[in-house]
């Protein structure tokens, strides 16, 4: 569809809207969440139900009384970044404020490395399912994204075939995203190091997505930084990591310094810089509350439990246990039934959650559940949804 319409009476071309803005569409994760009512069990959205640890909403009002209100330089705090610098050195030693750009939270961090790394009709590897960012992403700047299968039979990690069977002369960068979300896929090192050795092969940048690297339960999280690859370039936030979702803060970190000059190049002329007091509020967290991530994911381990066990107790329901992230992205089988289809029958019954179809044809058939709500409330979810399949199956 093109921007321009001709009113045909006058001759005159008249502009409507630019074609980036009318190629990309509201997500489906969204139109769900806005058709559901107040009195929900809602497993939609992906947001902690926590909240910031008490030391940071403290400083974030102290730092404003003490007149933190004003510009920063783009990069960010200088403190901050040597902070987060510091925090990757069990991965990548040698780094400091240098290797750090501070964004408008993690998808700002995306959309920046997209302008960095991507030209009018070049092309990038996108996972998929997929977060529903990526792929506009790739549509804002003139790209293109291609789409690599994360199927529930491998465990939603992609194999190198496919991989393979995408990458062309156009392809100038891949993104990973573990662990996932929406599947809660996680990478073990072998695995990495096969992602890691593609993107080699073929002279790729790899945009790694790692915004819930303190949200594992079973050992430590595997990173693409460290590997001594000068084309990685991590994406990181807070949202996450210290439940500050609506705070919109998170960054870009890479060893490859030349690159983060580029990065923040682009930062100044998309947000000029972030909050000044609000980084003030991160550094706190960090240096007093770094113990908070893991207490919050020693609580998202027993609910996932939950959700699981409950979930393949169901008949046609198929569930993998993840080893990180907030999500379950179960199989459900109800013949003759689109999951969007079904989640909207489940929202009648009074549960949120997000049709598979919503993060890709991939993910048809699959449902997201996110865990962000208590036990209890997880428990009478699960009662719901397990009487809407039976009455959808009988």
């Amino acid at each position: 569809m093109t921007a321009l319409k001709c009113k045909a009476a006058f001759g005159v071309v008249m502009r409507t809207f630019s074609d980036r803005a009318l190629a990309i569409q509201p997500t489906g994760v969204r139109k769900m969440f806005d058709l559901a009512g107040d009195d929900v069990i809602s497993f939609g959205l992906g947001e902690p139900d926590f909240q910031p640890p008490t030391v940071a909403i403290d400083a974030f009002h102290q730092a404003m009384l003490n007149g933190r209100n004003k510009y920063t330089t783009t990069a960010g705090l200088p403190a901050l970044r040597a902070k987060i610098a510091e925090s990757w050195s069990d991965y990548q030693g040698g780094m400091d404020e240098a290797n750090v750009c501070m964004t408008m939270s993690g998808t700002n961090a995306l959309l920046n490395l997209f302008m960095t790394l991507v030209n009018p009709g070049e092309n990038v590897l996108l996972p998929e399912p997929y977060f529903p960012l990526y792929g506009p992403d790739a549509t804002l700047v003139g790209g293109e994204g291609k789409y690599y299968p994360c199927l529930f039979e491998n465990e939603f990690i992609p194999k190198i075939a496919d991989l393979e069977a995408l990458v062309d002369e156009n392809t100038v960068a891949v993104l990973y995203n573990f662990p996932s979300n929406p599947t809660g896929g996680t990478l073990n090192h072998e695995q990495r190091d096969e992602l890691l050795a593609f993107a080699q092969k073929h002279d790729l940048w790899i945009i790694s997505d790692e915004v819930y690297d303190r949200i594992v339960f079973e050992g430590e999280h595997v990173s693409f930084m460290g590997t001594g690859y000068e084309k990685v370039m991590v994406v990181n936030s807070f949202s996450k990591t210290f439940a500050m979702t609506g705070w919109r803060i998170g960054y870009i970190i890479s060893t490859n310094v030349e690159a983060m000059k580029q990065v923040i190049k682009i930062q100044y002329y998309i947000s000029a810089c972030s909050n000044d007091a609000m980084q003030y509020a991160v550094l706190e967290a960090m240096n007093s509350a770094n113990d908070y991530p893991t207490m919050m994911a020693t609580e998202f381990q027993q609910r996932c439990n939950l959700i699981v066990d409950r979930l393949n107790a169901m008949p046609g329901v198929q569930c993998h246990r993840p080893k990180g992230a907030i999500y379950v992205f179960p199989k459900v089988d109800v013949p003759g039934m689109t999951s969007e289809e079904v989640a909207l029958e489940l929202l009648k019954d009074g549960v949120l959650c997000s049709p598979g179809s919503a993060f890709g044809p991939s993910g048809e058939g699959h449902l997201r559940f996110a865990y962000t709500i208590s036990q209890e409330d997880i428990s009478r979810g699960m009662d719901k949804v397990e009487a809407t399949l039976k009455r959808l199956q009988s």
